[in-house]
């Protein structure tokens, strides 16, 4: 298939592709082919071990994991009795039901000779893209990450009947991400990597170690998943990895039935790496501020403001005045007592409580509301001045 040579000389793919060594925050999706057997419909455990293996050494040197996995349903079906080649939708359902807690068990069992917890996180696509439901969702995750567990995330296919009909978990994994400001996606696969053709039907289809800029040339190489591959083959992957890249996350599709599939990576193993502008950070921020439309605004003091353009959250002390009304999660502008925009941010409050607790004290949150809520009105993370985005 014609079309552009992304980085193609050894030299030059060497000298521009990433070291998964310098991630911070690595997510790792795991599809259904690479992790329960066919013939018998069981975790395949020994290829689990040596996975766990490769990210309990991540997790050692001091990076966070989370890992996407699908699996559910092929897990389940068989413990039902659901052998034939269809099933039905309720029946996927069923099946995933029973599957997700054999399937956490696994993930369980095997980390727990590393002596990590893991914590399972069931989440349809629509968490991650409402924004109240993104911030619950990112704060649960925050937290398991800062108390040292490894989430491990699923589609909830027991409820979520679109994502079993036409989802895929490549993409849910770029959106987790996306979601929590991941700087590296590695989706495990049944190849090792993008390539000119489908090397299946092309003998003469070339690998591409690294892919600079997302182009339509580089998306027409996708091509079709052939019968008994990965659901959704190199389209969905290449879909994933147009959200990681927009959000400021590079992605590496890896083969990943071999043994210790993460230190094939690091070994320089073949596989395709998708180059991200920008840090997560600066992508969420960029997200914030130009792509979400205000239902509020927040007013600070002098000393709140300074705070803010020191690298600080936004504390309800230093609200002076709330004006419209949106819901916890919604876009709000921040604005001086002197009129002036200092930035965008998602509010950690509804407007009426944010009425309640302006300018009092975060540890008085809880006896004006009755609940202990966010220390901030909003958090850093979720704030982006406008010098920031100029």
């Amino acid at each position: 298939m014609a079309g552009p040579q992304p980085v193609s000389a050894p030299a030059a793919a060497a000298e521009s592709t990433p070291r998964l060594a310098d991630a911070r925050r690595v997510i790792v999706k795991i599809g259904s082919a690479l992790l329960v057997d066919d013939a018998t419909g069981a975790v395949r455990r020994d290829w689990l071990d040596r996975l766990a293996d490769d990210l309990a050494a991540l997790r050692a040197r001091g990076q966070e994991v989370v890992i996407v996995t699908s699996g559910a349903i092929s897990i389940g079906r068989r413990h039902l009795g659901l052998t034939g080649r269809r099933i039905r939708l309720e029946q996927k359902q069923a099946a995933a039901a029973t599957g997700q807690i054999r399937l956490a068990h696994a993930y369980s069992e095997t980390f727990a000779r590393h002596g990590i917890t893991v914590a399972q996180i069931l989440l349809t696509p629509e968490d991650t893209e409402a924004r109240r439901r993104h911030l619950n969702a990112r704060a649960t995750l925050e937290t398991l990450l800062g108390l040292g567990a490894i989430p491990v995330v699923n589609e909830n296919d027991s409820v979520a009947t679109a994502e079993i009909r036409f989802g895929d978990n490549d993409r849910l994994a770029a959106r987790v991400a996306q979601m929590i400001s991941a700087d590296t996606l590695v989706l495990l696969s049944d190849i090792d990597g993008l390539y000119t053709a489908d090397p299946k039907r092309d003998p003469a289809a070339r690998h591409i170690p690294v892919v600079p800029v997302l182009t339509p040339e580089i998306e027409a190489m996708a091509g079709d998943a052939l019968p008994g591959y990965s659901s959704g083959g190199m389209v969905t992957k290449l879909a994933a990895a147009r959200i990681a890249v927009g959000a400021g996350c590079r992605m590496v599709i890896a083969q990943g039935a071999r043994a210790n599939p993460i230190a094939a990576i690091e070994a320089g193993r073949p596989c395709t790496w998708f180059l991200a502008g920008g840090g997560p950070k600066a992508a969420r921020k960029r997200w914030i501020a130009g792509s979400v439309k205000p239902k509020g605004v927040l007013v600070v003091d002098a000393g709140a403001a300074r705070a803010l353009l020191a690298g600080r959250s936004l504390l309800p002390a230093g609200v002076v005045a709330v004006e419209g009304r949106f819901e916890r999660g919604d876009p709000v502008v921040v604005r001086s007592a002197e009129g002036r925009d200092l930035g965008r941010g998602l509010s950690a409050y509804n407007s009426g409580d944010a009425l309640r607790i302006r300018g009092h004290h975060s540890d008085e949150i809880a006896g004006i509301l009755g609940y202990r809520g966010r220390e901030e009105m909003i958090h850093r993370d979720d704030l982006a001045l406008v010098e920031e985005t100029q």
